[in-house]
């Protein structure tokens, strides 16, 4: 037998013992470590801030009620025209439209052709894609890759991609953001058609469409919408849309009538550990900490205070 064929065979043999004693030693336990819900048990007051009631949003549905976080740093024109269509309301009585598919949920005015007018808002609005990155002065950034922006983070609360180079900052599509429906033409949204995103994180609409705040409560009554059967999951039918009973800014509505929420501050020590516990979780159950954390895959807590 020749030496090659000898070498090959003892290799083949290593091979198989190694694979056998492989599967017969029980996997490495990871050493405990704090969970994202365990920092979150042990943070302090002060890594959490109230929502601001004029930049909060209250879209009631027949199904309880959907808050929305507006971001004026990153659209201010946008985050103003909206808050200025919900106290002419000019969203109550209008429906959710759409829904697609992991994808996103939008809503407004079905009628296309006759769509109800602003009073003293605007229909549209030059895009907010990007802010210069001296408007965000709140940023603090993931030491992971991304795929989509060259640094990436969180400023107050958001998730954001930045471009030093280019100066520029902005808000990431992320599930649960909201975003601001428009034509071909950059220029031709304003706010009166907004979405969420429900799906996988489409990424690529990144600096392609106005992003004005992110639901912080309410989004299992979006993301369980049924799917519209038209194409891109638009309702086909009038009794498929579901109606918006009322869009108000919470600044106007009684504040025995508000939702109390908090965000956890994302420049906090505790907002560094939860990312750090999503990022490489511990404890009997993982075997593999991944050691990195998408953007979208981070967790900004919230919470309510009864």
């Amino acid at each position: 037998m020749k030496a090659v064929e000898i070498a090959v065979q003892v290799s083949v043999a290593l091979a198989v013992l190694g694979s056998a004693a492989a599967q017969a030693a029980p996997a490495k336990e990871l050493p405990p470590k704090p969970s994202v819900a365990e920092v979150i048990k042990e943070s302090k007051a002060a890594d959490w801030r109230p929502l601001d009631p004029e930049n909060t949003l209250y879209m009631d549905l027949p199904g309880g009620r959907v808050v929305i976080e507006l971001a004026p740093t990153f659209a201010p024109n946008h985050a103003a025209n909206i808050k200025a269509l919900a106290r002419e309301n000019y969203f109550d009585g209008l429906v959710i439209l759409r829904s697609q598919d992991n994808f996103v949920v939008q809503w407004g005015d079905p009628d296309e052709k006759n769509p109800r007018q602003p009073k003293k808002a605007k229909m549209t609005l030059k895009g907010e894609f990007t802010v210069p990155l001296k408007n965000d002065k709140g940023f603090t950034r993931l030491k992971d890759v991304d795929g989509y922006a060259p640094q990436v983070g969180h400023s107050n609360g958001f998730p954001v991609g930045r471009d030093p180079k280019a100066g520029q900052t902005w808000l990431a599509h992320c599930y649960a953001m909201v975003g601001v429906g428009r034509d071909a033409d950059a220029d031709s949204g304003g706010g009166t058609a907004l979405y969420v995103v429900t799906g996988q994180a489409p990424r690529q609409l990144d600096r392609n469409i106005t992003v004005v705040g992110r639901v912080v409560s309410g989004m299992p009554l979006l993301s369980t919408v049924p799917r519209g059967p038209a194409p891109m999951g638009f309702f086909d039918k009038p009794e498929m849309q579901i109606p918006i009973k009322s869009f108000r800014v919470a600044a106007d509505v009684p504040e025995g009538e508000r939702s109390n929420f908090e965000v956890m501050r994302t420049e906090s020590a505790a907002f560094q550990k939860v990312v750090e516990a999503q990022r490489n979780r511990g404890g009997p159950w993982t075997k593999v900490a991944a050691g990195h954390v998408d953007l979208c895959a981070a967790p900004i807590p919230v919470r309510e205070q009864k």
